[in-house]
């Protein structure tokens, strides 16, 4: 990133940004300003469009938002009753993602930024989601962050703005595939985490035996796949022997007892970090962190170990333009923006040090 400072009488100045967000299949603009106040969060959604096909299709997204970006960009200025004058920067999703949606948000973002006269930041969509509650509970650097999204099942220790040591990823899907893989297993529908939450209050969390991938082990590292197809296996044997309510269950149980049992082995890992041991806080972020059983197992983990757990509002934890625009302040208050040829990137690793796991088919 170059310098660039927001600056008034020698001090930093407020700083309100405009964020764009346009990696999947949500076209979302917001604008935030440094002083922690959203003053507007606008998300248009297309997967309607997509649950007909049964998940998100690329070129589909894109066209998508082509035609919403400028009417949400429009309406969160109108929301938030500011002008072009007013806006100090312009921030967007620069990966990783779709690659179509991505360019679409780019594009507009470069376009905004030098036609207004406004720095330009490129965000890492994944340092969006580490940053929320930065903006929704003003956590101090270091913090222990999962990651759980439609296309991410990551664990990092956030050092800093730029710095991330990451601790343990997916060897193959991420916990949200498996939600909505199961969800279609089972005929729910798209989106698949919202569908197997509602579902699975009705059902019996041991109605099934399903396996717990990778629990005990001695890293961190999530492996979901083998879970997904003894889903479907067991709903191919079994079929209306048990309830969808109960396979629902079951397999929400499953990931989250999964996620527990990493999350604990990582705090062992990140408690051996002093500057993280003086006042521990575990963030959970990302799509998934909106179930609500999830969330409370890992309060429950948490709280036997006396580490404060913050998790921001579900509208901030699923893909928001919000996030990216508090991203935004904080390389703001960096002093460091993009420049304009800045290029997409459907990967983009927090952790560019990070060593892959054991398996195939790692998610960045």
């Amino acid at each position: 990133m170059t310098a660039h400072i927001v600056k008034k009488d020698d001090k930093m100045a407020p700083v309100t940004i405009l964020g764009l967000e346009s990696s999947c299949d949500e076209t979302a603009a917001a604008i935030v300003r440094s002083d922690h106040q959203i003053l507007s969060n606008v998300i248009a959604s297309s997967s309607e469009i997509h649950a007909a096909h049964g998940g998100v299709v690329p070129e589909i997204a894109a066209r998508a938002h082509l035609d919403t970006l400028e009417p949400v960009v429009r309406r969160a200025l109108a929301e938030a009753a500011i002008s072009w004058d007013e806006i100090d920067g312009i921030a967007a999703t620069a990966g990783p993602g779709l690659i179509g949606g991505v360019l679409v948000g780019t594009v507009a973002a470069k376009a905004m930024a030098q036609f207004h006269d406004k720095p330009y930041y490129a965000i890492n969509h994944l340092e969006g989601h580490a940053l929320t509650a930065r903006l929704t509970d003003k956590v101090a650097f270091p913090y222990l962050l999962l990651l759980v999204s439609g296309g991410h099942t990551q664990i990092l220790l956030v050092k800093g703005i730029g710095d991330y040591e990451r601790l343990g990823t997916t060897m193959d899907d991420a916990a949200g595939e498996l939600f909505d893989k199961g969800a279609k297993v089972l005929g729910l529908g798209y989106p698949g985490g919202p569908a197997i939450e509602k579902a699975a209050l009705a059902g019996n969390p041991k109605a099934l035996r399903l396996p717990r991938p990778l629990k005990g082990a001695a890293h961190c590292h999530f492996s979901f796949s083998g879970l997904k197809t003894a889903l479907a296996q067991a709903f191919e044997k079994h079929g209306a022997a048990h309830s969808i309510a109960d396979y629902a269950a079951s397999l929400q149980a499953a990931i989250t007892e999964c996620l527990g049992d990493r999350i604990n082995k990582a705090l062992d890992i990140a408690l051996t970090n002093e500057a993280f041991a003086k006042d521990p806080v575990l963030v959970v972020a990302g799509g998934v962190a909106a179930n609500k059983a999830i969330a409370a197992t890992l309060d429950e983990t948490t709280s036997k170990r006396g580490i404060r757990l913050a998790v921001p509002p579900a509208k901030l934890c699923t893909d928001n333009a919000a996030m990216i625009a508090w991203a935004g302040v904080e390389y703001a208050f960096l002093g460091t923006s993009s420049p304009l040829d800045f290029a997409p990137r459907p990967r983009w690793p927090l952790d560019k040090t990070a060593a892959p796991p054991p398996g195939r088919g790692v998610r960045p």
